[in-house]
């Protein structure tokens, strides 16, 4: 136990005494409670050290020292300097064992045996490397001012009877007197020993039953924990004064007999037998849980089973009422971290302050060392000649000086001490503060989690709103007013949350949840019909709840991979890395990188391209100004006429239509070089970006006239589809489905205004390096995931319906990219050459037996006159 008298300073008004208190710390709440004497019961105060720093000044006196805490600064004092830094050392280990027992094991409800022996081993790791840092050796424990034998002697005396006496808590003073002059006989007469609180027993042990009844009868509600954490508190406080005893017999008498071993043994079996009475009350609170997941499925069985609408609304209710839940357990999440931030903050200004005083220290020791240097040197040079010393110095003058010297020598060494110690407390608050920092990011997880859970929730809430919407006209009148009213309601609700959500720092912090994402697409697509909107909607959470769970599991791994990536050069990792997606932050520098590999930039070229277009009007501006407007509606940078974007895309066409004369413009080529604006910012960039895909990823006549090459890779994809998905080729023969009328521009414009702009730019990453054989991985990969929907449809007209708009619902890209890169393997570049070409061969024929056919054609008219 760490207990002693120490001097504390009252200050009331422009008066300062100090008053002699007896000085306790309490482990359980890592408190130092202070009494008037050893006698008393009641605490006149205590101090919170778990957010404390501790500080010693030379300048103060010897023996003072100082706790600082967030709202107050306590100025105590020991009988020694010795004490003092007995003190100091004991406190700053109390203090590191308690936080690191908070920040690895935060939650108080899950208490057992496995959490006791960590604190231990974090405990004996401290030791570790505090002894390694060699910042303080340890202080001898001083017996006389620490512990039982400072408890058996009588307090310190001060000047007068009434000065030692705490003005600020008569009641308190007057319990301590009343008690130690009732009950002083009656307790040393039991065992010696100050701290047997005997009368208390009895309530903690009733209290431990009523903790039992109450943690079975409550358990299951959020609200137990709050109810029984203080009796809990209270009892643990009284149980451990109780004892308090046999600690303190073991300081008295360190040489135990066999007898006394066996009774700590027994003491340790029962601490161990309360260990395990915790577990199995924690196995008691897992089986509940277990109860309420089994309940949860039988409600949803009810909801499959349930014969009348009106039971499915309730259980939807039931939903709701949930979704609010995990809405609270939320926003205490969000506070609890807001506190948090708080005391990081604090203590971040504490431990700059320390670093401030230690450097005006470190300068004080030079000055001093200069001055000692100095006044060694003048002695030389005075003792080097005997006649000037006896002419100037006498033997007092030298007499001082070395009396002064010694002085200064001992304020060196208490400096040094001083250093050592405030080295030592600087280490520690920065390992604490780094505690805190893991801990905050385990609570950031813990957020995420639940936010992934809640929109979870919420677009499993919509699904069952589409299927009543769908179910509409079958329903009482009463009952479609209300699912409309829900319909509504939920449309409305989405809006408004992200709004709400938008200003708050911790929803930023996890994922940028608005209306557009970080290149200005709209994360909910606006819809005229009201059963897209739904979709939109359901679609947008599902990818919120996709792109939460893995934030921590793919998206961090992949981030710190990409930071690791240095110059850059191929490689067989950098293809998989670019695979895997480039971050936002890393995907400007890699495309610019591609780019620059396979196009070289000729000095003032594109500049000169803009001059001749701004000199001589190209043949395609008209036909550029008409697709300007419909370029990518669905973001707010090309949306709107006066979008600063829009200009520069058209220079961007414009150039490129000077610089490929052959080609000049064909529709799609706006939407190719809108994304390369998006990504590269930079005008030009974008220009060679397009020139890129253009002239060196796609084949030659790709967006000629004709669009020969294009209609060949169409065959081309028919034959991959039929090998690589039978099943599916075979169904849409069955119902005449010519899949070239969906997928066409999916190859003119690699899939932008098809896939949601975070698969989008993935596939774009791949196909610029790769080339075009990543459109056809990803367009058999967009078939492959959604085959199993496509097989239960048996309508013409309903797959064709379905065919338009389901790219759109793939919201796991993490899969899309593992079907594209490693189901459908193998994918060899040198057999879609070959296929092309054969395609290319009979396309050309077909073309050539059109031709004449229609020379036949004309020459026949011709021959028959008007």
């Amino acid at each position: 136990k760490l207990c002693g008298y120490l001097n504390k300073l009252g200050i009331k008004g422009p008066i300062k005494t100090w008053k002699s208190r007896w000085f306790f710390y309490d482990e359980n709440k890592c408190h130092l409670l202070y009494y008037r004497t050893a006698q008393d019961v009641n605490p006149l105060g205590s101090i919170d050290l778990s957010s404390a720093s501790f500080d010693c000044k030379l300048e103060n006196g010897d023996g003072i020292f100082e706790i600082r805490t967030p709202t107050r600064v306590f100025t105590l004092k020991a009988i020694s300097r010795q004490a003092m830094m007995y003190w100091l050392q004991q406190l700053q280990m109390r203090r590191w064992e308690f936080c690191n027992a908070q920040t690895r094991f935060p939650s108080q409800s899950s208490g057992s045996l496995s959490c006791s022996l960590a604190s231990v081993f974090w405990f004996l790791f401290y030791v570790d490397v505090v002894d390694s840092e060699d910042f303080l050796p340890p202080v001898k424990t001083p017996t006389e001012a620490v512990g039982l034998k400072a408890a058996s002697l009588p307090a310190p005396q001060t000047s007068t009877a009434l000065q030692n006496i705490s003005l600020k808590h008569p009641w308190t003073e007057i319990q301590n007197t009343v008690y130690n002059i009732c009950g002083s006989k009656q307790l040393w007469g039991n065992n010696g020993n100050v701290f047997n609180f005997d009368e208390f027993q009895e309530h903690a042990k009733n209290l431990d039953e009523e903790q039992e009844t109450e943690m079975e009868a409550g358990c299951a509600g959020a609200y137990c924990c709050s109810v029984i954490e203080p009796r809990l508190n209270w009892a643990r406080k009284a149980r451990w004064r109780n004892s308090g005893s046999p600690g303190l017999a073991e300081e008295l008498h360190p040489e135990r007999s066999p007898v006394d071993k066996v009774g700590v043994l027994q003491q340790q079996i029962l601490t161990l037998t309360e260990e395990v009475k915790s577990q199995k009350e924690l196995v008691k609170l897992l089986h509940k849980a277990l109860e309420a997941a089994q309940q949860e499925k039988r409600v949803s069985s009810m909801y499959l089973t349930a014969a009348e609408d009106k039971d499915r609304l309730e259980l939807v209710r039931h939903k709701v009422r949930q979704i609010a839940d995990l809405t609270s357990r939320l926003e205490a999440v969000e506070k609890e971290k807001k506190e948090l931030e708080q005391t990081l903050t604090l203590r971040d200004s504490h431990i700059q302050e320390l670093k401030d005083h230690v450097q005006l220290l470190m300068e004080k020791n030079h000055a001093k060392q200069q001055v000692i240097m100095a006044l060694t040197e003048q002695m030389a040079r005075e003792l080097s000649d005997p006649l000037q010393e006896a002419n100037t110095i006498t033997v007092e003058t030298l007499y001082k000086q070395q009396e002064e010297i010694e002085h200064l020598k001992d304020d060196i060494d208490a400096y040094k001490t001083q250093n050592q110690f405030l080295n030592s407390e600087i280490h520690q608050i920065t390992r604490l503060w780094t505690g805190v920092a893991e801990n905050e990011k385990a609570l950031l997880m813990k957020c995420a989690c639940l936010q992934a859970q809640n929109c979870k929730m919420e677009s499993k809430y919509l699904m069952v709103l589409r299927k009543l919407q769908e179910a509409v006209p079958l329903l009482p009148s009463s009952h479609a007013e209300l699912v409309r009213n829900l319909i509504q309601e939920a449309l409305q609700w989405d809006v408004k949350e992200g709004t709400e959500e938008a200003g708050l720092e911790l929803t930023s912090t996890l994922y940028h949840s608005s209306e557009h994402d970080e290149y200005g697409f709209m994360t909910v697509p606006e819809y005229e019909v009201e059963d897209w909107k739904l979709l939109a909607k359901i679609q947008a959470l599902e990818i919120k709840s996709n792109n939460l769970r893995s934030q921590e599991v793919v998206e961090k791994p992949l981030r710190d991979r990409w930071n690791s990536v240095g110059e850059l050069s191929p490689s067989a990792e950098l293809k998989s890395l670019i695979r895997s997606g480039i971050p936002v932050e890393h995907r400007q520098r890699v495309w610019e990188w591609i780019v620059s590999r396979h196009c070289s930039h000729p000095p003032d070229h594109y500049q000169r391209l803009l001059r001749q277009s701004e000199s001589t009007e190209h043949p395609a501006c008209r036909q550029i100004e008409l697709d300007l407007p419909r370029t990518l509606t669905n973001n707010k940078h090309f949306c709107s006429p006066t979008s600063p974007l829009i200009p520069k895309l058209r220079r961007v066409l414009l150039a490129f239509s000077w610089h490929n004369p052959t080609i000049g413009y064909c529709q799609g080529l706006n939407r190719l070089a809108a994304i390369a604006l998006l990504v590269l910012e930079d005008e030009e960039s974008a220009f060679w970006c397009l020139v890129h895909i253009v002239e060196n990823l796609m084949p030659a006549d790709y967006y000629s006239n004709t669009l020969i090459t294009s209609q060949v890779d169409q065959r081309v994809f028919k034959d991959f589809l039929s090998e690589k998905l039978p099943r599916l080729t075979a169904h849409f023969e069955q119902y005449r489905i010519d899949v070239s009328l969906i997928t066409f521009n999916w190859f003119l414009v690699a899939f932008v205004d098809s896939l949601v702009s975070d698969i989008l730019l993935r596939v774009w990453d791949a196909f610029l390096y790769e080339g075009i054989k990543v459109i056809f991985r990803y367009a058999l990969a967009i078939f492959k995931y959604n085959e199993e929907e496509i097989l239960r449809i048996h309508d013409n007209v309903e797959i064709y319906q379905y065919l338009r708009f389901f790219t759109r619902m793939i919201v796991d890209g993490r899969k899309l990219m593992t079907i594209a890169f490693n189901d459908l393997n193998p994918f060899p570049m040198k057999l879609l050459r070959n296929r092309r070409t054969m395609h290319r061969e009979e396309m050309e024929t077909e073309l050539c037996e059109l031709e004449q056919i229609k020379a036949a054609y004309v020459k026949e008219r011709a021959e028959q006159g008007p």
